[in-house]
């Protein structure tokens, strides 16, 4: 009965979500094509393609995991490896816990106060990066520190009486053996930039085109998430534009469907990896 009762609960759980997919694969089926997916928007919006949309999208990505995996990764080394057990470090852990449920909308005001308006980045690439590095930086951090505090104390310990310096032992010893546990904590930063809505709609400008200057930091971008949210309640149920919308969806599923396998190997491979160190 119990394993029974188990599996109904796992597959009452992984239901609803298949359902979700099928109907999104459903509702963006008749807007697939090769055109829409590399063509640029056009007649007010209304038609053409959303390769601005992905490549904003993937521009938001990269640039939050480029300010946030660095800084979210060295945090947990010092919290891990360095800071001892004291008041002020067990502020710091609940803090970064509570910045973990800040809803995103009060990140989208900071990012918009800071660095849209004090900084004057204007709304763009760059304001949209840092803003999304700081809403992914407490889970980066805490699922890393959890992930190197769970490696054995004796791995350390081996390692400098072999005369390896802590840094060293750090670097050649503490990391890898947490690897695939960082690597998670990278993933789910990640997967929240890419998933996120409010807060990059506030600080990218949003914008339908892609701007002439392909690589400036300065420039709008509108990603898949924000064309959604700005136009699903503008579109008529059953249209051609109503489907499009379905489409992005169906899109953005499977970029995040992709990362997430190409990680899960990953750590798969990490894993395996340890389990034949320590054996």
């Amino acid at each position: 009965m119990g394993f029974t009762g188990i599996t109904l609960m796992a597959i009452a759980t992984v239901l609803p979500i298949v359902a979700v997919v099928i109907y999104i694969l459903i509702q963006g089926l008749p807007a697939i094509s090769l055109e829409f997916l590399t063509g640029f928007p056009h007649d007010g919006m209304r038609a053409g393609g959303i390769l601005p949309a992905i490549i904003g999208t993937i521009y938001l990505t990269v640039g939050t995991a480029i300010f946030s995996v660095p800084l979210g990764i060295a945090a947990a080394i010092y919290l891990s490896e360095y800071a001892g057990d004291t008041p002020l470090t067990r502020t710091i852990r609940i803090a970064i816990i509570n910045l973990a449920g800040i809803p995103s909308v009060v990140y989208g005001l900071f990012g918009l106060g800071l660095f849209v308006l004090f900084l004057n980045f204007g709304t763009s690439i760059l304001a949209a990066s840092l803003t999304l590095s700081i809403m992914t930086l407490p889970v980066i951090i805490s699922t890393a520190e959890e992930s190197l505090r769970s490696v054995p104390q004796a791995f350390r310990t081996v390692s400098i009486s072999l005369g390896a310096t802590r840094w060293q032992t750090i670097w050649r010893v503490t990391l890898p053996a947490a690897r695939s546990g960082v690597l998670t904590a990278v993933m789910l930063g990640v997967g929240r930039a890419i998933g996120e809505t409010m807060t990059v709609m506030m600080v990218t400008g949003n914008a339908p085109v892609l701007a002439v200057k392909l690589g400036s930091l300065f420039s709008p971008v509108r990603t898949m998430t924000a064309t959604i949210a700005a136009e699903m309640g503008e579109v008529a149920n059953g249209s051609t534009h109503y489907h499009v919308l379905f489409f992005i969806g169906m899109v953005l599923f499977l970029i995040s469907l992709g990362v997430n396998i190409a990680a899960s190997s990953v750590v798969f491979r990490a894993k395996k990896r340890a389990e034949r160190i320590l054996s």
